[in-house]
């Protein structure tokens, strides 16, 4: 099962970064694929970049309040969180540039794509799915890492 979602994330960046591009050479400032507002779109990020600031921060509890219900039951300690991502996804930590692609809500998945160049200029895709509260606010259900065909300069 574990691989299957994995193929299926892997595909999904594929499809994500190819829409980013037809887009933006289309002239459209938001894909028709998405189908939220722009201000959804903003605190998604908002979300995803705090958490990162908190992250390499090393501020474990503030990391860890940006996880979805679902993450936090699995990990259930801020200190087990950071040791995951520290342990698992040391590109986020280290990228040397990070840039927002243009999200997607793909079958009611709401998905938004980072864009990291690692200081050897290798690129990855941090896709992270996102789930909104019942307060309104974003939280974090997922983030796998998948290669990017995109080249760094």
């Amino acid at each position: 099962m574990h691989r299957r979602r994995r193929a299926f994330v892997v595909a999904l960046a594929g499809m994500l970064v190819a829409l980013n591009f037809s887009s933006r050479a289309s002239g459209d400032a938001q894909p028709r694929h998405s189908r939220l507002a722009a201000s959804e779109w903003s605190a998604i990020r908002r979300t995803i970049d705090d958490q990162r600031k908190a992250l390499k921060a090393g501020d474990a509890r503030k990391a860890f309040s940006y996880a979805a219900p679902g993450i936090r039951a699995q990990f259930r300690t801020p200190e087990t969180f950071f040791d995951m991502v520290r342990d698992g996804y040391g590109a986020l930590l280290e990228a040397r540039y990070v840039e927002f692609l243009e999200g997607a809500v793909i079958e009611g998945a709401v998905i938004q794509p980072l864009r990291l160049v690692a200081p050897d200029n290798s690129v990855l895709v941090a896709l992270y799915t996102m789930e909104k509260e019942q307060d309104g606010r974003w939280r974090i259900a997922g983030c796998v890492l998948a290669p990017s065909t995109v080249q760094a300069a």
